[in-house]
């Protein structure tokens, strides 16, 4: 049980109708999780109000409701605390009701793009090799050390992410590595936390469904720069044309990584294989399993991170060439017959580009690339046309699949994406709406030496369709198929 005042503590309150010395057993956002005791926030939500369903927080036990519109009618013995925004109330109430956890480790935060979780992964594996108790807050999983739990949303709600670093705290954990997402930003989740660093990747063509234009998205990446204590240090990709406007305002210690211009941790790709790639950092060669341009940037990140957490230069770059492939991030495997299948999570335009352009340039003849990509359901629809454009242009065969078709119809989406092809590739096309039929015509139609991309869904195991989900995984499915081809 806590007791309300500490957890009101720094939380901007309008007003208070009731008792403030109530003890609280739990925090709660959504009612049907209230039991006896309980205090219930009401937030202003995407496509629920909160505020709607306040009554029946109460019949299940409530004794405290927090919210921005004091109901008509007040329960007697129900204290209620009116504030300016709940998104940041709860924040700051979850990181109240269990101690400030964020305070207590070095939590990193990610964000950009593309690149997020392989950064975060990669970090959480380099600190490991490097003898840290480590946590993890990502879009594949959740690690408290050792211990895996699964995940939902990129960035979790504000009472998940400060439950798991109390957890990391009873651990013993010294680094938490943590994606931050637009979503999570701009919904006020990662308000109230205290971070020792906070990483930027690039900015491309995402989530314009949420956002109104580019440039809000922009600015709520920013944002994140923009709240970064004096303490904290800043790492961004100066190569990307917003990396500058991160570090406009940021309070925290300013840092660059580029392959093309000047930065503080600078790089260049001396050589690309199927099995790696031979890098230059700051001066010093390094061979890595990881594979592109896009990995050569996820590295520049990787490295200065660790640098300017104190580890030494030349044992990171030694547990650098030690890193393994994130699943489902260029994650490939080689049938007895020589057809190479690849499995990637880009669903952007841009990282679908850097992908193809990566096995462009890993080629060593006249191997064909076959992609198998589609588009989710109830997202962005402007970026579609932008997908199917690129994956036709820069593939011998395009076929355009389900992905995640959530409530809308797969092939209306597909029909969406081909508005983008250009006239000259529509012969080296085809649509075919079940994702599992689309990946084995596209290895039916590879020979040896050809590789076959399935794009879009990467690490994921499941499909969105009409509210449920079933198992399927990209990995899985196209290994089985290379399999059979190999009978």
């Amino acid at each position: 049980m806590k007791n309300l005042k500490d957890i009101l503590y720094k939380v901007s309150i309008e007003e208070v109708q009731g008792a403030t010395s109530a003890e609280i057993n739990s925090i709660q956002f959504d009612s049907r999780k209230v039991t006896l005791n309980d205090l219930f926030i009401a937030q202003k939500g995407v496509t629920v109000d909160g505020h709607l369903f306040i009554e029946k927080a109460i019949l299940l036990g409530a004794k405290v409701i927090v919210c921005e519109i004091m109901p008509d009618k007040v329960v007697e013995g129900v204290t209620y605390v009116k504030v300016v925004d709940s998104n940041i109330a709860l924040a700051i109430i979850a990181s109240n009701y269990f101690n400030n956890p964020s305070s207590k480790l070095k939590l990193i935060g990610v964000t950009g793009t593309n690149g997020k979780t392989t950064i975060a992964s990669l970090l959480y594996q380099l600190f490991k090799k490097a003898g840290f108790k480590v946590g993890l807050l990502s879009t594949v999983k959740i690690l408290v050390d050792d211990k895996e739990y699964s995940t939902q949303h990129t960035t979790p709600d504000s009472i998940t992410i400060n439950s798991y670093l109390n957890e990391m705290i009873a651990e013993g954990i010294t680094y938490c590595f943590m994606e931050v997402s637009s979503h999570g930003i701009h919904q006020k989740r990662t308000h109230g936390l205290h971070f020792e660093g906070g990483v930027y990747t690039n900015l491309s063509h995402d989530h314009l469904d949420y956002h109104n234009s580019f440039a809000e998205y922009r600015d709520v990446k920013k944002s994140f720069f923009d709240s970064l204590p004096k303490s904290a240090f800043s790492l961004v990709n100066i190569d990307d044309r917003n990396g500058t406007i991160m570090l406009q305002n940021t309070k925290a210690a300013k840092h660059t990584y580029a392959l093309k211009t000047i930065a503080d941790f600078k790089g260049k790709v001396l050589e690309k294989r199927m099995s790696g790639s031979l890098l230059v950092i700051n001066g010093t060669e390094i061979w890595t399993k990881l594979i592109g341009t896009f990995n050569a940037y996820n590295l520049l990140a990787i490295v200065g991170t660790a640098e300017l957490c104190g580890l030494e230069k030349m044992e990171t770059l030694r547990l650098v060439s030690e890193l393994e492939s994130v699943s489902g991030r260029f994650q490939y495997a080689i049938s007895k017959t020589g057809i190479t299948a690849i499995v990637d999570y880009a669903h952007t335009p841009d990282a679908l580009k850097n992908v193809l352009e990566t096995i462009t340039e890993i080629k060593t003849g006249k191997e064909k690339i076959i992609t198998v990509v589609g588009c989710g359901g109830d997202r962005d629809k402007t970026k579609r046309p932008k997908m199917a454009m690129i994956a036709s242009q820069l593939s011998d065969q395009a076929i355009f699949t389900s992905d995640n078709p959530r409530t809308e119809n797969a092939q209306t989406i597909i029909d969406e994406m081909e508005v983008g092809i250009a006239k000259e590739n529509l012969a080296n096309t085809l649509s075919i709406a079940d994702r599992k039929q689309a990946i084995k015509t596209a290895c039916k139609l590879s020979e040896s030496g050809d590789i076959v991309l399935v794009a879009g869904k990467g690490h994921e195991d499941y499909q969105e369709i009409n509210g449920e989900r079933f198992h399927f995984d990209d990995f899985e499915v196209v290994t089985e198929c290379l399999i059979q081809l190999n009978k």
